[in-house]
């Protein structure tokens, strides 16, 4: 009896120690120590993360992440970055997290980890005001005379080229360059996430863009981290699930979402 209580006080202390060498390579450990939680992110996707007049990146995911590191009880530091470079630039530790609107994928989910999604999007067209007779949905861009434009490495060239094979796809580096040459008539149609381009319709495309506001995707957004830091994903899940619950996320979604007064903040 003597032995079989040995041997379970010795699994469990060898678990407790493997527990401990967990938690010491964590990246909320890591963030604690330090006294700052790095989150990259790229400034231009509204009414997510985008620059006001001052030049102050503002935004719902900068107003999560804020609340996040008011729970921590440390200073946020923004990392702006190019949404194609995100990733690498936390795998290389540049930062603690990504909160970027960045959509779930299977394949984003091979090199990083994910927490519950904390919004839900889908992909929508904007397109010449002139075709608004002749396209009616993505099917009827799926033809080599048209050229449909959207942000390099985001999951409106993923659905573009799987959707409309036929089009001519175009990738810029940033949504406004890309939505531009729509405006312009060097493009026939742009694709992106609802929220940025319902926002857009409203500061600058009535009149001259028609939104076929219609999801074609369904895509849970989530903050990505390391994989491998199971305390931090369960930190990330239960904070999440609290501002939900407290109120909080509805304040934040009231005032990015519903009201338009940060319009009048942005450049």
């Amino acid at each position: 009896m003597k032995k079989i209580l040995l041997g379970i006080l010795l699994a469990l202390g060898v678990a407790w120690a493997a527990d401990m060498a967990l938690w010491e390579k964590s990246t909320l450990n890591a963030i604690i120590k330090r006294g700052e939680l790095r989150v990259s992110t790229d400034p231009g996707y509204y009414p997510f993360e985008m620059k006001d007049k001052k030049g102050n990146v503002i935004g719902f995911d900068i107003d999560i992440a804020r609340e996040m590191a008011k729970a921590m009880g440390v200073k946020l530091v923004i990392v702006q970055g190019s949404f194609d470079s995100l990733i690498s630039g936390l795998l290389t530790d540049k930062a603690d997290l990504i909160l970027a609107g960045m959509t779930i994928t299977p394949e984003r989910n091979l090199k990083v980890a994910f927490s519950n999604p904390y919004f839900t999007i889908g992909q929508t067209l904007l397109v010449r005001l002139d075709l608004k007779e002749k396209v009616k949905n993505y099917k009827d861009l799926d033809k080599p005379e048209y050229t449909v434009v959207t942000k390099l490495g985001v999951t409106g060239e993923i659905v573009a080229r799987r959707m409309m094979k036929n089009a001519k796809i175009k990738t810029y580096d940033t949504e406004a360059e890309a939505v531009q040459e729509v405006l312009n008539g060097k493009a026939d149609a742009f694709i992106y996430d609802f929220p940025f381009n319902s926002t857009f319709m409203m500061q600058k495309g009535k009149g001259l863009l028609v939104h076929l506001d219609q999801s074609i995707t369904y895509e849970p957004l989530g903050i990505a981290l390391k994989k491998g830091d199971p305390d931090f994903l369960n930190w990330l899940n239960h904070f999440l699930a609290q501002i939900k619950h407290d109120g909080t996320y509805d304040e934040l979604y009231e005032r990015w979402f519903v009201d338009n007064k940060w319009l009048d903040r942005i450049q």
